[in-house]
This record gives structure tokens, sequence and C-alpha cells, in this order.
């Protein structure tokens, strides 16, 4: 049986497993990216390239150590460098020795022949039509419930009383949505698992900070990438909202754009009309709707030398001011410290307290 891997981001690889093993593959499952990933990628990487390459090259060179024989990943559209890196990835790893092929997944909307051609490559299986659609739709429930869960943590995590309570939970139920198979089995387990959370005992009068992460895909869904800030956050007090989980991303790009997406497109209109690539022009978007509905702060989560978000970057100032909202960029690479970066959310979740008890001390009795 072919052996197949494909990056890691987030917990999505668990809903990735189960439909490549569905079509007859026996799956390399790639481990959370750790120091010595990200110093594989390093070593075999163009220096100028963005975190996520870096990241996803050693990611690679793990799983082919691992035994894995094809590589299967998503592309890209519009002026980002993102939708060449696979061809970087296979051309690098070829002149390391490696006689590997990339199955490269372009968005279905816009290119539905590769998307079909694709998946013929991985149906090892041979299963019929039907089969493949009740595949995908158990791939496709599985994602929901985790992005789901992912997102009850959230706003769970800043009221808990016990410190840790939360991060323990979730790590506890992500199993039981992990071993369910049929839908109903994942919906009985994504119920389970938000019920479970839901009994952690928390404090419903404590002041919570609300923020808004946006940025590029990669290190927004990848933990690894951007130094579990979502958790840092949530036990600094703040709730908080991400821009962009797999679902949203996956809808958008395989049937047609969500009511959402276009919102967050009209929205960012009068400051960039043009699409920049990657996901510029959502994070000013985005912003813009954090602002409307009342958010404390946004924080914005970007790879070192990824243009699309340094072009976001230099109109987020000029949105920061128009709509009176505080933004704090981070640019991430191999370089960027945990504890540099906790120093300088703890300041900025500071500043968002203080602004946010004197404007309700302002408001009139």
């Amino acid at each position: 049986m072919r052996k197949v891997s494909f990056p890691h981001m987030g917990e999505s690889y668990r809903a990735f497993q189960m439909v490549l093993t569905d079509l007859g593959n026996e799956v390399v499952v790639p481990p959370r990216p750790s120091r010595r990933t990200l110093n594989l990628g390093v070593q075999h990487s163009p220096e100028f390239a963005c975190f996520p390459l870096k990241i996803v090259m050693g990611t690679y060179l793990e799983v082919l150590d691992m035994g894995a024989e094809l590589l299967v990943t998503s592309g890209g559209v519009g002026p980002c460098r993102a939708g060449l890196y696979a061809e970087l990835h296979k051309k690098t790893l070829r002149d390391l020795g490696y006689p590997v092929d990339i199955i490269v997944f372009e968005p279905p909307r816009l290119h539905p022949f590769n998307f079909i051609s694709n998946v013929k490559r991985l149906n090892q299986a041979r299963l019929s039509i039907k089969a493949i659609v009740e595949c995908v739709k158990r791939g496709w429930r599985k994602v929901q419930a985790l992005d789901n869960v992912e997102k009850m943590s959230h706003l769970i995590r800043p009221e808990e009383i016990q410190k840790g309570a939360t991060t323990k939970v979730y790590k506890k139920v992500l199993p039981w949505i992990d071993g369910a198979y049929t839908i109903d089995e994942i919906v009985a387990a994504e119920a389970a698992a938000l019920e479970e959370m839901k009994k952690i005992p928390r404090d419903p009068e404590r002041l919570i900070l609300d923020l808004g992460i946006i940025g590029e895909i990669y290190v927004l869904l990848e933990p690894a990438s951007n130094l579990e800030i979502e958790e840092v956050l949530g036990n600094l007090g703040v709730r908080v909202e991400r821009s962009m989980f797999l679902t949203g991303w996956t809808r958008d790009n395989t049937w047609k754009e969500t009511t959402e997406g276009m919102t967050v497109k009209d929205a960012a209109q009068p400051y960039l009309p043009e699409l920049i690539g990657g996901h510029g022009r959502d994070s000013i978007g985005n912003t813009i709707i954090y602002a409307k509905r009342g958010f404390d702060g946004v924080i914005q989560l970007a790879p070192f030398t990824c243009i699309p978000e340094i072009v976001a970057r230099t109109i987020l100032t000029r949105v920061s001011h128009d709509y009176n909202i505080p933004v704090l960029t981070f640019f991430l690479d191999e370089q960027t410290g945990k504890a540099g970066m906790v120093t300088r959310l703890e300041a900025f979740v500071d500043l968002m307290r203080m602004k946010k008890i004197q404007a309700a001390n302002e408001k009139p009795a």
C-alpha cells in the first residue's frame, strides 16, 4: 500500500488521515512541528522564503524519513508565492535524493478538473463516485467538529477558574472526535466534547477582553508556528476570535464564496479594492468588522517577508486610527521567541484593559 503524507496544520490532520485511509492509502501522520522540524526546514530552504515554506519543508523531510512516498498539499491563486511552493519543495527534495511526487489541490471552485484528477490518483481503493462522496462528507463533518470544539476552547479559557483546565479538557476530548467514523458518530462525539468543555468551572464576573486574530492562513491555523498565541491570550483573560478556520476557507474555495467572505471584501474595499494575494485584503476587512462589532483589539499574525501581509500592515495603521481599535502585528520566523512575544502580549492586553475600563467609567450614569 502506498504511503501518503501531508503538512501538519492544527488538528485537521485527524480528518485528512481518515479520508486518505478510506481511499486506500497508508497514511504517515505528520508530527507536530518542533524545533527539529524548523531547523531541518531552515537548513534546506532559501533564506528569503517565508516561514510556512520552511516549516512545511521540515515536515516533509520528517515524514519522508518515516517512509512517505507521496505528499499531498494545497495550491493557491493570485500574486502570492505560496502557490509555487509545492514545485520548489519537490525540486529541493529530489535534489536531496528523495524521489518524491507531490499532489497539489488547487481551489476546486476555480480548478474543478484538477480536483477530480487528484482524487482519482489518490483513490487506490477504487471506490465508486458515491463512496468517494460519502468519504469526503465524513471528512468534512470531522473538520467541522474539530473547528467547533476549538472555538469553544477560545470562549471558555479566559473565564476558567483553574489555569490550564480548558487546555487539559480540550486535549482529552480530541481523541473522541478522532475515533468517530460515521457522520452520526462524529456528531455524537462533537456534542459530548462540547458538553464536557461546558463543565469547566468558570468565573462569569471576570472582565474579559474580546480580540480578533487576523493574518496568513498557515500561521493562524498551526499553533506550533504562532507559539500557541491563542492559549497565551486566553490565560491573560482574552476571548479570542480567529478570522479564519479551515471550514470557512474550504467553503470559500470549494463551492462558492460565502456571504461572510464577500462581507469582508466589501469592508476592505475603501482601503484596498484589489486582490494582492494571500490574505492581505482579508486582514483589512476583518479588522474593520471586528472594530464595528466592538472588539477591544486585533492581532495580525504574518510570516516574515510575506508581501500581502506587509501591504496590509501599512494600511492597518490607517484603519486602526479611523476605527479607534488597537492593532498589534507579529512577523513570525525562526528567530521569534516565545518569551519576547508573551512580554509584548502582556503589555498590549494591559493597554486594552485600561482603555476598556476608562471607556466604562466615562459612560454617563
